[in-house]
């Protein structure tokens, strides 16, 4: 159906597309944001929020895995190192869990070869710390085009 999407457990909702001029109010993005960098976190949401992007908030691995249990998200952002759990161990899971949800690693600054792995075990994508929040929003937006398009092959394959 043009103008929205469905997700893998049924809902649908309308996609942000700024060219679509009867597109005026787009439905949020809702991300999923794990990093037990709390400074970070909360001046991140802000700053996407303002972009249209519904940040729910993990201060930790287990935590994400628990809201991801109980929601539905667009895309996650996920810090390769937590304090409880290891991000890749966490990216396995939320695979698991939501196969076709994208997952954006982050990682500071030498940890490009583990993102990489990340990648392998299914990340759409990395970027490293610090980074411009221009260019992870176009990667979370990114990361939503590549899902519907994963989506509607799904669907057509299935009819």
């Amino acid at each position: 159906m043009p103008g929205s999407r469905k997700s893998p457990r049924g809902a649908h909702r309308e996609t942000m597309d700024p060219s679509r001029p009867n597109n005026r109010n787009p439905a949020p993005i809702r991300l999923l944001l794990v990093d037990d960098e709390k400074g970070f976190v909360d001046v991140l949401s802000k700053r996407l929020a303002k972009r249209n992007i519904h940040t729910t908030q993990a201060f930790s691995g287990s935590e994400g895995i628990r809201l991801l249990r109980r929601s539905d998200f667009d895309v996650a952002l996920l810090d390769l190192k937590l304090e409880d759990m290891d991000g890749i161990e966490i990216l396995k899971i939320f695979k698991k869990m939501d196969p076709h949800m994208p997952v954006i690693m982050l990682t500071g600054h030498g940890s490009e070869k583990a993102s990489i792995e990340g990648i392998r075990y299914g990340a759409y994508d990395y970027l490293t710390k610090p980074h411009e929040l221009a260019e992870l929003v176009e990667k979370i937006n990114e990361a939503i085009r590549h899902r519907e398009r994963t989506d509607d092959t799904d669907e057509n394959a299935s009819c």
